[in-house]
């Protein structure tokens, strides 16, 4: 029982159903994105190579040429074991500039749309053969198995629904570089699917015909190994020459170029297909000498086009006829769509929009999405159209080899891009005209008219006459183009765009571009600029993903970051409608301006990219990659702030100190004017690149911070030749060093008033005991009752006034060192008093209540001036910290040996990040110019002299705010015995 026609009509659209449901279940999100977007999709994607060839052409060819059929396996194979060296490189490029396709690789490395058209065109040309070929074996099986109506028609239907899928499902995206995920797990779907249908065929073969691998070798051991020497060999040269057609096709041909490079995946992704992919192909080539063995063990004798279909000959079951046509089905419609996809994409943007670009179009994205399906329908029906004027009159092999041989002319323009930045426009277009002329003339034009191939032997290679055209042609061909390539390219100049590029493309180069001014000054203006071609709408979205993609706000406005938005949308752009006509546009809307400084190279950028690159340096690139950044490293973490400006002021370089300094990262600040920095540092370096010295000291600047002391320091960077190269700037903080002299002269000022004041206090005491005793002999003078009130006024003042020039006294005497020998009974109260008088002299803070809790009858044993000092500098701290109307209080209560003393405010407290270091010297909490930072470390200082301790506590336990000072001195011994306590273990502060 075989298939009739409407069987394979349920079987094949059964098939694109189901290819339908997972494209659906992809854009639904019905799958994981981890699945949809793991390597092994990506890598049954890549297996779209294996086209209607590797089902039924590699059946022809075996039968043709035996083990020669694995040349097309072991090509392929072999370019992507290469990967690393050849595939990486090609994708870099393609990712970093957004191209799609070979021509639009082409164009921009050899900076000419024209070149891009002819690499369309060769393209066309060159894949015709081969997408005949996969309608050409879709016609005929379904025409074999069901044995009615015509070959062509059948085939027509087949294009017809292909091209369907293929608009549905590719070109819903205006932008030809989008990563299609739906797309390709349906590729992988497929390549699953023929993979499986082709190992059940072998399967079949292997058990079904024969019993076994034993079986399989009695025969081939037998009669089986007449058969096998009726079978033409390749000799070593056509082998090798079918190698190198196949491995340039693997990168060559627009299907496997569209998978490899424009589906926007990941390099690990690809180095990982290096050695899947030939797994793959292993497994997709095992098959085919065990169907081929089988039918001739089953006696079936197939030649010429018809040995493509012996798979349908292994048995008269209906599953096997299914088997082999979902394997053919599965491998011609996948290789269908994506080679549409390619082709329409190139058709697009190397044909269509270079004759009408596309200016001002009301819907641009919508009018691009309707020109790609149009071109989809048509490259698949031309391809129809080629198969049934052309196709029907030769084999398999004779197709899909002319279809390889025209896309290798294209290798030595490849190599040359990756490898060789002399080669030029002028080499390249040359020898791929002589190279296409050969192959026109040797292989295509007689599959038009079907002559025998017009093959031109120069002399020497007489020897070739007798070989079969497609090794002939191949060889020459090849020959005559590198040769033409390289003598042109040699011969004449290349331009400064084509030098530019090549550094781009280059594998051991690292692009440096020119640091130029545009015109355009922030995002809105690109947005105005470019909406007078591609339309307002367009515009802002072009701008705004660009925008997105760099992180960059419209309105920065540093000229680093403009040139990076213009390369990105440039870069979109060109995967949106090719390079050509996306570089004509960003020239023309977006120009640099070239009457300001000479141009120089971009250096941030070019440490940017070799940041990127340095992961594939080698050898003494890498070494120098090493010491570069050893340099860079050592500019970036230096403890002092530095940057470095080029010759027309743009911004190189902010270290890591700097932006702390400043409170200003670098980044948002790289490729920026000195004039557009942040106030004041625009003022403030602008001073040092105008002043004739290279230093301006302690100069006076408003930062975050505060008000800061900073010093510059300018360094030229001439080059060896005296050529200008910029300046360095070296910014030190010296605030510190600006307030300690401040300090150190209001010190020295009011130790010279502290002695004014000392001797007059002297003066001042005579006069006043003259007054004391005129007030006390006025008492036995009069009995005058008023003379006598006054008397007692006059001498209650003249005391008051004696204890405050003897407590000016004391203190101004209190600075001098002490040792416990001179340690002394001390009342804390006294004390405590005492300096609450000080306080209250200076006459600020009078609106702070002040409490003294302090007992009377408890004494330290200490130095009363030294410890007075203390007490003023910790209530001066609490009346600081304190509002209006908040209170400080000093309470002292004994613990075991010790008088704990606590000085509590109710002020706005202490900054956690601040309290471990408030007892280093400089430490304050105060602003810039109020306080020296010296006070605590005294005060510990002297309670440290006294055997004590000292803590703070903030905010204190039970209140929402404030400060609490922890004193513990030891209490004076009476009778030798410590007061309050038996006990003489050391003050506890957690208590």
């Amino acid at each position: 029982m075989s298939l009739n026609l409407p069987g394979l009509l349920v079987l094949g659209i059964g098939y694109l159903s189901l290819l339908f449901l997972c494209a659906l279940a992809v854009d639904r999100g019905w799958l994981p994105s981890r699945l949809v977007r793991h390597p092994a999709v990506y890598t049954l994607a890549l297996g779209v190579y294996a086209s209607a060839w590797a089902v039924y052409g590699s059946l022809e060819f075996a039968n043709l040429y035996g083990f020669g059929y694995l040349a097309y396996y072991l090509g392929v194979a072999g370019a992507f074991l290469l990967a690393p060296v050849l595939l990486v490189p090609i994708q870099r490029m393609t990712r970093t500039h957004q191209l799609s396709s070979l021509a639009d690789l082409f164009a921009f490395r050899f900076r000419s749309r024209w070149v891009g058209t002819l690499l369309t065109l060769i393209s066309l040309l060159a894949v015709l053969p081969l997408l005949a070929l996969q309608i050409q074996t879709m016609g005929h099986a379904i025409h074999r198995i069901s044995g009615v109506g015509s070959p062509s028609l059948l085939a027509l239907g087949f294009s017809l629904l292909i091209a369907l899928f293929a608009m549905l499902f590719g070109a819903r995206h205006s932008h030809l570089s989008a990563r299609h995920d739906s797309l390709l797990a349906v590729i992988a779907l497929e390549s699953l699917v023929k993979l499986a249908a082709m190992l059940a065929l072998g399967a079949v073969a292997l058990f079904g015909v024969f019993e076994g691998p034993a079986d399989l070798q009695t025969w081939l051991d037998g009669a089986g190994h007449v058969d096998q020497t009726r079978i033409a060999q390749l000799d070593p040269a056509q082998w090798r020459t079918l190698l190198l057609l196949f491995f340039s096709a693997a990168f060559l041909m627009p299907h496997m170029f569209h998978i490899t490079f424009a589906e926007t995946l990941d390099r690990r992704t690809l180095l990982q297909s290096s050695w899947a992919l030939p797994l793959f192909l292993l497994l997709m080539a095992l098959p085919i000498p065990l169907i081929l063995w089988a039918t001739q063990r089953l006696g079936i004798d197939e030649v010429g086009a018809n040995a493509a279909y012996l798979a349908f000959n292994l048995s008269s079951s209906w599953w096997v006829d299914g088997l082999a046509f979902i394997a053919g089905l599965a491998a011609a419609s996948g290789t269908m769509i994506i080679i549409s996809l390619a082709l329409s994409g190139m058709i697009l943007n190397h044909l269509v929009l270079v004759a009408h670009p596309p200016i001002a179009q009301p819907d641009l994205y919508r009018w691009l999405r309707w020109l790609r399906r149009g071109l989809i329908a048509a490259v698949i029906v031309g391809g129809w159209l080629f198969y049934r004027l052309v196709g029907v009159r030769h084999d398999l092999s004779t197709l899909g080899l002319a279809s390889f041989v025209g896309m290798a002319q294209c290798l030595p323009g490849m190599l040359a891009l990756l490898y060789w930045p002399g080669a030029n426009r002028k080499g390249m277009v040359s020898g791929l005209a002589v190279g296409l002329t050969i192959w026109l003339a040797g292989l295509w034009v007689p599959l038009l008219t079907n002559h025998p191939p017009m093959v031109f032997l120069p002399p020497g290679l007489d020897t070739l006459a007798g070989e079969p055209a497609w090794y002939s042609v191949t060889l020459v061909s090849l020959a005559a183009n590198i040769l033409t390539f390289i003598l042109v390219s040699l011969a004449t100049r290349t331009s400064a765009g084509e030098r530019a590029a090549a550094e781009a493309c280059s594998v051991d180069a690292v692009v440096r571009p020119m640091r130029l001014p545009l015109v355009a000054t922030n995002g809105a203006e690109f947005k105005r600029h470019l909406a007078r071609v591609l339309g307002e709408d367009v515009a802002q979205r072009e701008v705004e993903r660009a925008l997105t993609a760099l992180r960059l706000s419209p309105l920065d406005s540093r000229p680093y970051a403009l040139r990076r938005l213009r390369d990105r949308i440039q870069a979109n752009l060109s995967g949106l409608m090719g390079p050509s006509v996306a570089q004509d546009i960003v020239d023309r809307c977006l120009p640099y301006r070239h009457n300001g400084p000479s141009a120089t190279e971009d250096i941030h950028f070019v440490e940017s990219r070799l940041e990127a690159y340095r992961s594939r340096l080698t050898g003494l690139a890498r070494e120098l990659d090493g010491l570069r950044r050893y340099h860079r490293r050592t500019l970036t973490r230096l403890p002092i702030g530095l940057c470095a400006f080029g010759e027309d002021g743009e911004l190189l370089m902010w270290n890591d100190a700097l932006a702390e300094l400043s409170g200003i990262e670098g980044d948002s600040v790289i490729g920026a004017h000195r004039d557009t920095l942040p106030a004041p540092w625009n003022d403030l370096l602008g001073q040092i690149l105008a002043a004739p010295q290279d230093r301006l000291y302690k100069q006076p600047a408003s930062l975050a911070r505060g008000e800061r002391y900073l010093t510059l320091h300018r360094a030229g960077l001439q080059g060896e030749q005296g050529e200008d190269g910029g300046n360095v700037i070296l910014v030190e903080d010296h605030s510190e060093m600006k307030w300690l002299e401040d300090e150190l002269v209001h010190a020295a000022r009011l130790a010279s008033i502290g002695q004014l004041a000392t001797g007059v206090a002297h003066e001042i005491g005579n006069p006043i005991t003259g007054i004391s005793s005129l007030a006390q002999n006025l008492r036995y003078d009069t009995d005058d009752p008023v003379l006598l009130e006054t008397a007692d006024q006059i001498q209650a003042l003249t005391d008051r006034v004696s204890k405050i020039v003897g407590s000016l006294v004391g203190f101004a005497h209190g600075g001098r060192h002490v040792t416990g020998a001179d340690f002394a009974p001390t009342c804390m109260a006294e004390v405590t008093d005492e300096a609450l008088h000080l306080i209250r002299l200076a006459r600020s803070g009078e609106d702070v209540r002040y409490q003294n809790r302090c007992p009377t009858d408890q004494t330290v044993t200490g130095d009363a001036q030294r410890l007075q000092q203390v007490m003023i500098n910790l209530l001066g701290n609490a009346r600081d910290a304190s509002e209006p109307g908040d209170r400080v209080i000093v309470e002292a209560t004994p613990e075991d040996r010790y008088l704990h003393l606590t000085i509590t405010d109710e002020g706005h407290g202490i900054d956690p990040r601040m309290r471990d270091h408030l007892f280093e010297p400089f430490t304050t909490t105060k602003p810039a110019g109020e306080g020296t930072g010296l006070g605590l470390p005294l005060v510990y200082s002297i309670i440290a002299e006294h055997d004590g301790q000292i803590e703070i506590e903030s905010p204190p336990a039970g209140l929402a705010s404030g400060t609490r000072i922890h004193l513990w001195l030891p209490l004076y011994p009476q009778n030798g015995e410590p007061q309050n306590s038996e006990s003489t273990h050391e003050p506890d502060p957690d208590r």
